[in-house]
């Protein structure tokens, strides 16, 4: 359990020391958002092609692993729709209640946890996971919104949500560096130790940038539907993940990363797509810091009884 603390800790240290460079505007708000594109449309991407294309895709490549992080995804979408019933959530609020309950920080968080828990080969097989998974996380944010989305242009906002499911850079640089594995493709050196030297910034900056992105003020108001939120995403998905996982006998030391991943914190990516189809950007906002500031603890709570 030692171990974990003294890997979970300084990650999100990190972000607090984002936060509070954010709050001397040493990270000021007009920095935050270039710097969120650069690392989210370069060093990320960069990262992932780097580690999955220089490794042998069938040693890290699991269909059980992959599948038991995708249907826990898919149970839990399910189950706040039944949820939004139950607790009677009004339209406005329930698209992004759903997206917040299934719609993990992997980029950010989840590969950061990966690389400092587990090291290099970790960081890869969480970046072949976490391709596949955008790819469902995002449809299923998309479908939520647009099963409450009432505003005008309801086909353009669809069609823009689907451009950008298919073309994140994170899911095409992770399917580029499939290809380029399974096909045994090589990276000439120069270009490698290209990508390295911009991938070294990814994970460093993405924990600052989610530090000097957390906003507190809207916690109060949202608080009983983005600690539902929380419940479904840092609890019962791990949870969903691990007793799949033990089905199938799956062994720790190949559903770990799988099991990261699902244990993400709700992405800030709910915030935007929350703005552009007219679901509530408060709730979204309360969900990102509550349950990334949450999920130190629960990374904590699952991890420690598979890492010694």
């Amino acid at each position: 359990m030692l171990d974990v603390i003294n890997t979970i800790v300084p990650v999100f240290l990190v972000i607090l020391l984002g936060y509070f460079l954010h709050a001397k505007e040493l990270l000021p708000t007009p920095i935050v958002g270039p710097l969120n594109r650069l690392v989210f449309y370069l060093a990320i991407p960069a990262m992932i092609f780097r580690e999955i294309s220089r490794v042998s895709f069938e040693a890290y490549f699991s269909t059980p692993v992959l599948a038991g992080v995708l249907v826990p995804i898919l149970m839990v979408f399910f189950i706040g729709i039944a949820l939004q019933r139950l607790l009677r959530i009004p339209p406005s609020f329930s698209g992004t209640f759903l997206q917040s309950s299934q719609h993990g920080n992997l980029g950010y968080i989840g590969l950061a946890v990966a690389y400092y828990l587990l090291g290099s080969e970790g960081l890869t097989a969480a970046s072949i996971l976490a391709g596949f998974m955008m790819l469902l996380q995002n449809f299923l944010s998309v479908l939520g919104l647009q099963m409450f989305y009432r505003g005008p242009e309801r086909k353009h906002k669809v069609w823009f949500f689907l451009k950008k499911v298919v073309g994140n850079p994170v899911v095409l640089s992770a399917l580029a560096g499939i290809l380029f594995s399974v096909f045994e493709i090589p990276v000439p050196t120069v270009a490698d130790r290209g990508l390295k030297i911009i991938s070294d910034m990814s994970l460093p900056l993405a924990l600052l940038i989610i530090g000097g992105s957390l906003s507190f003020g809207v916690i109060r108001s949202n608080l009983r539907l983005a600690v539902s939120a929380g419940i479904l995403k840092l609890l019962l998905l791990p949870a969903l993940g691990l007793l799949f996982y033990a089905v199938l006998r799956v062994p720790p030391s190949q559903f770990l990363p799988g099991l990261i991943l699902l244990g993400c914190p709700t992405a800030t990516v709910t915030y935007v797509m929350a703005s552009e189809m007219q679901g509530s950007t408060e709730l979204a906002s309360a969900a990102v810091t509550m349950n990334t500031l949450a999920s130190c603890l629960t990374f904590i709570f699952w991890l420690s009884f598979f890492v010694q």
